[in-house]
This record gives structure tokens, C-alpha cells and sequence, in this order.
């Protein structure tokens, strides 16, 4: 699959603005595109201790559903990837030089793995806390953003990555909060008592 034809133009537009921009900003994204998958991690922790004080088995069993559903999307959403084979972008349009060196061949670019993640998380997380989700829908458009700025991605190599991650998130968590419950109670009465309720 040649994405260069699809929006390559937008792409070499991103990396030269990168190429121009402070150093600071750089590495700014550069961390947060490397690491930022971490804020969604931080925000299912959140999830689950919330679920916990409520004593809900409903809440529980929606905040426990979050890193399944995250995890589910992932794994679709590579299946997508190996179907494609989809060269990254910074093999096909080689100058400006990206900010992030850029990953071997066979390592494909559509969809975009990290941003199938962000969106899964975002869209998870905004089934059980609006406040919450709006601070990781935020999050997941500025990871989109950024791994088409370091090189990584070409622009639909996200927004494909955010459509998967979504579709695929909200059944599985909407499945949880209205299947699940009985066996968050059964759970609630053995060991794991303590991560499950206060």
C-alpha cells in the first residue's frame, strides 16, 4: 500500500514544520509520542479506584473492562496493519529528516498502533467519567498529532488508528457494564475483595 499517494503532501508539510521548529517543542513531542501512551494508563487507574470507593459491581466491571477493551483494539487493529503492509512514511519521503529515527522495514504504518490505543483508551475512559474521557480524548488527539510529527505516520495512518480503536472499545466495554457485574460480585467474595471493592 503506497500512503504517499493518499496524503503525502500533508505529511512532508507536518515534518518540515518539525524540521523548523524549536528544539524544546521537538522533544517535547518526541517524548510524548514515545511515552505518552502512559496517560491512559494513569487514567485506567483512576477508573478502577473510582469504581472501587463506588461499590458498584456495574462501575467495577465497566473500569476493569477499560485495558480489555484496549488491549482487544490493539489486537484488531494489527490484524489491520499485517493485512496492508503499508511502508512508513519517513522510508517513502526521506527529507526534511524526521525528529525520531525511523523504524526498520516491515515495521507498517497503517493503522497507526498508538493512536488505535489512545482512541481506545479515550473512548473507554468517556463511557465512565465525561471529565475523565475529555482529558483523554484530548490526550489521544495530541498522540495522533504527534506521531505524525515525529515521522512515524502519515495522517490517515491515525485517523484510521483512531476509528478502529473506538469501534472496537465501546461494545466491548458497553458488553461489560451489562454482562459482567454478576461476576464482579462472585469475585468481590474471594481474595481479590480488596481490588474490588473498599
Amino acid at each position: 500500500m503506497n500512503g504517499a499517494s493518499i496524503d503525502g503532501g500533508l505529511y512532508h508539510w507536518f515534518i518540515t514544520q518539525a524540521a523548523d521548529a524549536p528544539h524544546w517543542f521537538d522533544n517535547l513531542i518526541s517524548f510524548y509520542a514515545t511515552y505518552g501512551l502512559g496517560l491512559f494508563a494513569l487514567l485506567m487507574v483512576v477508573c478502577w479506584w473510582r469504581a472501587r470507593g463506588s461499590r458498584s459491581a456495574a462501575a467495577m466491571a465497566t473500569a476493569l473492562a477499560v485495558p480489555v477493551a484496549v488491549v482487544v483494539a490493539y489486537l484488531a487493529n494489527d490484524i489491520v496493519k499485517s493485512i496492508f503492509h503499508e511502508a512508513r512514511p519517513c522510508q517513502v519521503i526521506t527529507s526534511p529528516m524526521t525528529i525520531q529515527p525511523c523504524p526498520g522495514i516491515g515495521d507498517w504504518s497503517f493503522p497507526s498502533n498508538h493512536s488505535a490505543i489512545a482512541a481506545a483508551s479515550a473512548a473507554a475512559i468517556l463511557l465512565i467519567d465525561r471529565r475523565l474521557g475529555a482529558i483523554a480524548v484530548l490526550a489521544a488527539l495530541v498522540m495522533g498529532f504527534a506521531r505524525i510529527w515525529v515521522g512515524a505516520h502519515y495522517p490517515h495512518d491515525v485517523l484510521v488508528g483512531f476509528v478502529v480503536g473506538a469501534a472496537v472499545a465501546v461494545p466491548v466495554v458497553l458488553a461489560a457494564r451489562q454482562y459482567a457485574p454478576p461476576l464482579v460480585v462472585r469475585l468481590q467474595s474471594g481474595f481479590l475483595r480488596p481490588f474490588l471493592t473498599a
